[in-house]
């Protein structure tokens, strides 16, 4: 689950690697976030430590109803990002739905960052005002409410590929990033550009 999880971050950005989630191998087709996979996700992106990780994976078991409202949640704002970074892409009007879900989000999980120092490294931290679990989307939240108030300047695309659907963020020098990865999509582009290259030499 980690290797996928860390497969998965192609976006540039925390909300869109979120908007991503679960759509890599899948044909472009979104599975079903499930708490694993939303846990994973977390400490993958370092949102939390892997010792916090390994706490939350079991309120699944200790404190179902919790994680079964969080979840619900999470899946409501990863399919309004979905919705609000496809109308960006296209140039559309990013839905009034959208912004209150991100905004829903932001207004219940008042907190600040720390640093932290954990093994001579520091990292950032959110620390929530209240004891809840919606703490852990604040992050995510923050970072579309960014991307969506950048507009054009976020310089948010969509793979070249079809069958992808894939966001991520071009943040490449010449800003003309076509793929998700060149080690999966633009690799797949170019060998089957080769082989049509290859077939019409021989034709």
């Amino acid at each position: 689950m980690a290797s996928r999880a860390h497969s998965e971050l192609v976006g540039g950005r925390l909300a869109v690697d979120f908007a991503n989630l679960g759509r890599v191998f899948s044909g472009g087709i979104p599975r079903p976030l499930t708490w694993t996979a939303l846990v994973t996700f977390l400490v993958a992106a370092k949102v939390v430590s892997p010792e916090r990780g390994a706490k939350l994976l079991s309120i699944q078991q200790t404190d179902a109803d919790a994680a079964d409202a969080l979840l619900a949640t999470a899946r409501r704002l990863q399919n309004e990002l979905r919705s609000a970074f496809s109308a960006v892409v296209a140039g559309s009007r990013v839905t009034r739905e959208s912004v209150e879900s991100i905004n829903d989000i932001l207004k219940i999980t008042e907190g600040h960052d720390e640093l932290v120092l954990e093994g001579g490294q520091c990292r950032l931290e959110f620390v929530a005002r209240e004891d809840s679990l919606e703490w852990l989307l604040a992050a995510i939240a923050r970072s579309a409410a960014e991307i969506l108030a950048a507009g054009g300047s976020a310089r948010l695309r969509s793979c070249a590929n079809p069958m992808c659907g894939l966001f991520f963020c071009d943040v490449s020098r010449t800003h003309k990033r076509r793929w998700c990865s060149m080690a999966t999509c633009g690799n797949r582009h170019k060998v089957a550009a080769f082989a049509r290259r290859h077939s019409s030499r021989r034709a």
